[in-house]
């Protein structure tokens, strides 16, 4: 399938895992893509894997900071005339999960300030650029934790979660110009930002264990994302807005408490 030539499209996070992934597919289907991440190393390593007839460029970016994707975005604007996807995938986890007695106001704001308001900027100076040419399509990826509680720490929780209710409320807002907002909500996949899981599983014999409470029975892989979030982007998503799809093995279709499944 080629569902994106002529398309342009932002990628964030792309320096690793989902976004990565997520770039590549893009990319092999035909879109030029403008790589963004913190890690300058890890957009060297997808740009590395980029298929050789692809257009791309790669930008460090800090997505919290309104000057730097302002200034990104209009950079991409300047040298392709457009852009027609956008995908939110930028995100930190914090780490630990300490029970909310126990948190921190600067590990709030700093996770909220990428996870949360990193996507409001991007949409924000994105979105005007698709509503002058009347199409475009935003993906947002939240996470499973943002829909119930025990697949993440209380900042990370519930800043997924308003990414979330930020795809419905941004969906409302660019209807009318043709331009749709979804989210997908990963569950257990194996990423940088879930490394150290996957670590302590190998480095204890456990590795067989990961995912076992979806109903899949097993963690899911970064492609199996980028599938879903390149087909929300496409025209075969065309009546599909304000949505938010887990892609997580069924992890959030029952109850899921320990000790239910085995």
């Amino acid at each position: 399938m080629m569902r994106f030539t002529e398309r342009v499209a932002i990628v964030t996070g792309a320096g690793s895992g989902i976004g990565r992934a997520t770039a590549l597919r893009l990319a092999g289907e035909g879109a030029t893509v403008v790589m963004a991440d913190w890690s300058e190393e890890g957009l060297l390593e997808t740009a590395a894997q980029m298929p050789p007839e692809a257009t791309h460029i790669e930008r460090k970016l800090d997505v919290s900071d309104e000057d730097a994707v302002k200034t990104l975005v209009s950079e991409v604007v300047a040298q392709f005339g457009q852009v027609d996807i956008l995908v939110n995938n930028a995100g930190i986890s914090g780490g630990n999960y300490p029970p909310v007695t126990e948190n921190e106001k600067a590990d709030w704001e700093k996770i909220l300030g990428v996870n949360l308001i990193g996507a409001m900027l991007m949409i924000k100076h994105v979105a005007p650029h698709m509503q002058s040419r009347q199409q475009g399509a935003i993906v947002n990826t939240a996470s499973v934790a943002g829909i119930r509680s025990g697949a993440g720490g209380n900042p990370y929780s519930a800043s997924k979660a308003g990414v979330i209710n930020l795809t419905q409320t941004a969906a409302c807002d660019l209807g009318g110009f043709n331009v749709r907002v979804n989210a997908v909500c990963p569950g257990l996949v194996e990423t940088g930002m879930t490394k150290a899981v996957f670590d302590y599983a190998r480095a204890n014999e456990k590795e067989h264990k990961l995912g076992t409470r979806c109903e899949l029975r097993r963690y899911g892989k970064p492609e199996e994302l980028a599938a879903a979030i390149c087909f929300l982007a496409s025209d075969d998503a065309s009546y599909i807005t304000g949505q938010a799809l887990p892609v997580d093995g069924g992890n959030t279709a029952s109850l899921n408490m320990p000790g239910m499944k085995v």
